[in-house]
């Protein structure tokens, strides 16, 4: 007799066991000579020990297939739990392009062809540039490779940052501590987590430091090693504090630096460290730029004709 307690991670429980403990069911009906018990995000097994191999090789497959889309149908689950399913390679997974999915069973996945290539980009890079207007997706399309690899345990944390540049306005006359007058400037890489991540999951991955969204300034000093790293809003920041951002990182980290070079909101005796990270660092092996353009843009229809419409009056008056 063998007992074996396997921790279920980065899943909820809740859609982990299912319904109704639905999935739990499954599981004893697969391995009826096993006696499964369940305690929060636990689950152990007593019996035989080729019964118990054999069980945490499908235990393995149901996350991975949880992780992948948590709403898959009962049927698929039993697939899963079935002597003839076949996991589905890398390969297969990358030709339908999904990411991650996110609450309520949001599909998320590059939806143009530069999207798509920044994903290939960072897929194959550990430092990638993405360089774009707004709305193209360059931060969003990062978050969820980030949140991607976090759940296939490739690294062990997410972290954030963006330089708290006032741009126009004055953080010294807004209300609050330190904390409250950064985390407006902090909101949009939230906002793209939450999207990805449970709440209750995300709220603790921001308590135990799996997740952090810090202001750039936060990051000098430290070695960045086993995590996902993005840079947002880059364009803004100075060439030295993007040198110490790129400095900080350790053996097994991966980086992605997103900017509109057209939004700099530095003040005007100042170079963006951005533009000249591209031109310095952008045929050094291993690191990839990345150019959308007003056809990657997601948002509201309108947005499109707005950069083109600044685009024209800018060039209008060169």
């Amino acid at each position: 007799m063998t007992e074996k307690v396997i921790r279920v991670e980065n899943i909820s429980p809740t859609i982990f066991f299912g319904t109704e403990n639905k999935n739990l069911k499954f599981l004893k009906k697969r391995f009826p000579k096993l006696k499964l018990t369940s305690r929060g995000d636990e689950i152990k097994a007593s019996g035989p020990a080729s019964e118990i191999k054999e069980f945490e090789q499908k235990l393995s497959l149901l996350i991975s297939q949880l992780l992948n889309n948590p709403n898959i149908s009962d049927g698929e689950i039993q697939s899963v739990l079935g002597d003839d399913f076949v996991e589905k390679s890398e390969d297969a997974s990358l030709t339908n392009n999904v990411l991650v999915y996110g609450n309520r069973g949001k599909v998320i996945k590059p939806r143009t062809a530069n999207q798509k290539a920044l994903v290939k980009a960072a897929e194959k890079h550990d430092v990638v540039f993405a360089v774009g207007p707004a709305g193209t997706g360059k931060t969003y399309t990062g978050v969820a490779l980030a949140v991607r690899a976090l759940k296939k345990k490739e690294v062990k944390k997410i972290i954030l940052a963006r330089p708290a540049v006032e741009a126009g306005e004055s953080l010294g006359f807004l209300p609050g501590d330190l904390k409250e007058k950064i985390d407006p400037y902090l909101r949009p890489l939230y906002d793209s987590l939450l999207d990805m991540i449970p709440p209750d999951k995300y709220a603790k991955y921001i308590e135990n430091g799996t997740v952090e969204v810090i202001p750039l300034a936060f990051m000098r000093g430290r070695t960045l090693d086993n995590c996902y790293v993005i840079l947002d809003e880059a364009q803004n920041a100075t060439d030295t504090q993007l040198k110490m951002f790129l400095t900080r990182m350790g053996p097994n980290a991966k980086m992605i630096i997103t900017g509109d070079l057209s939004q700099i909101d530095l003040p005007k005796h100042q170079y963006s460290g951005l533009k000249r990270a591209i031109n310095v660092l952008g045929r050094i092996k291993g690191i990839a730029v990345v150019e959308l353009d007003v056809m990657d843009v997601v948002r509201h229809k309108l947005v499109k004709e707005i950069i083109r419409a600044y685009d024209e009056k800018q060039g209008a008056e060169k």
